[in-house]
């Protein structure tokens, strides 16, 4: 359960082009599960299964699709898509906290621009040619390095690190632990000997992105390290030197991407999946956990790899199996040929 501003039903209703089934001057103060709200709470339900839920629940208001309208005992907020809803209304609710000012135990360059309206937390250092726009927030421990740009209404948590150059649009969310423009893992080799190849390009985050906790972007080689606006990636991600992630797609953790690989827009990629680097993936794919992506992709659509959990016996048996299919094709083969050699 989550409290902070308090709101009318109605007021909501307006916010969310929802539709008001009940009192609007209702006070709404916090969210929280069907099962566990209490009076003055809004809760949501946009699955089939919790419906059990919602018949005795004692919220306040209920979030919900036409379709479970007749079911709902309390008041309801009628709209298409009850989860994007819940989530407007819980940011309404729980606004972030706002300060302004340089904490005194910050060290910032005299040559960086920071907005008044801006806030550097305690332990931040902040180097020289560094911008900070207006009502961007800087969280304690922070490490911004030189000639790097935060625009308007940004938000680094705690211990984010930006290496030198690193641009940051608007209204993005950057969890603690970040690394951002780190070195590519760019080497050549002088007869057995690893050469570093050196690391010139940045990285430029669009407008309204989100980075989970102790995510790694490195820095181009030379062209930049892109991610488009809109796109929401989970922890620990490790995204290589001149990848391209396209507008609005979404990555779950644990996911490795190599180097100048480009992802189109609107894509998901479930957890754990590895993708290998100098390949294209179009708009409008979807991949599933843990998949391997090798080549590729060039039509929209579900792809998947690997074998999924089975009890270790069967997969012991099919691990033997495995094993001998290169038998197997080989005697499959001597078989064919000799049937064509029967019937000839």
């Amino acid at each position: 359960m989550c409290a902070g501003a308090v709101w009318t039903l109605g007021q909501l209703a307006q916010r969310v082009g929802g539709q008001l089934k009940g009192d609007p001057d209702a006070p709404i103060s916090r969210v929280a599960p069907l099962q566990t709200a209490q009076p003055g709470d809004i809760s949501f339900l946009a699955q089939p299964r919790y419906r059990k839920q919602l018949a005795a629940t004692r919220a306040t208001a209920v979030i919900l699709s036409s379709d479970d309208l007749e079911i709902c005992p309390v008041a309801a907020l009628v709209v298409d898509y009850p989860s994007v809803a819940y989530a407007r209304i819980a940011a309404l609710l729980n606004p972030v906290p706002r300060q302004e000012g340089i904490h005194p135990a910050a060290v910032v360059s005299a040559a960086s621009r920071i907005h008044p309206s801006a806030w550097v937390g305690p332990l931040c250092v902040v180097e020289e040619g560094v911008q900070i726009g207006a009502r961007a927030s800087i969280g304690p421990g922070c490490m911004i390095g030189r000639n790097s740009r935060i625009d308007e209404d940004s938000i680094l948590l705690a211990q984010v690190s930006l290496c030198p150059g690193s641009q940051i649009g608007r209204r993005v969310l950057i969890h603690p632990g970040v690394v951002i423009g780190s070195d590519g893992f760019g080497l050549a080799n002088d007869n057995g000997v690893w050469v570093k190849i050196p690391q010139l390009g940045r990285v430029r985050i669009g407008d309204d992105v989100e980075i989970g906790a102790n995510t790694t972007i490195d820095r181009g080689a030379l062209d930049d390290t892109v991610i488009e606006e809109g796109v929401k990636l989970d922890n620990q991600i490790q995204v290589a030197h001149n990848v391209r992630i396209g507008a609005h797609t979404a990555i779950a953790a644990c996911v490795g991407i190599a180097g100048s690989t480009t992802i189109g827009k609107r894509c998901t990629i479930a957890g754990g999946v590895g993708i290998n680097g100098h390949i294209e993936i179009a708009d409008d794919v979807h991949i599933t956990g843990m998949t391997m992506v090798t080549k590729s992709i060039f039509q929209p659509g579900v792809y998947s790899s690997g074998i999924p959990v089975e009890p270790n016996a069967v997969w012991k048996k099919n691990v033997v199996r495995f094993r001998q299919l290169e038998d197997i094709v080989r005697r499959l083969k001597a078989l064919e040929q000799g049937g064509d050699e029967t019937a000839s």
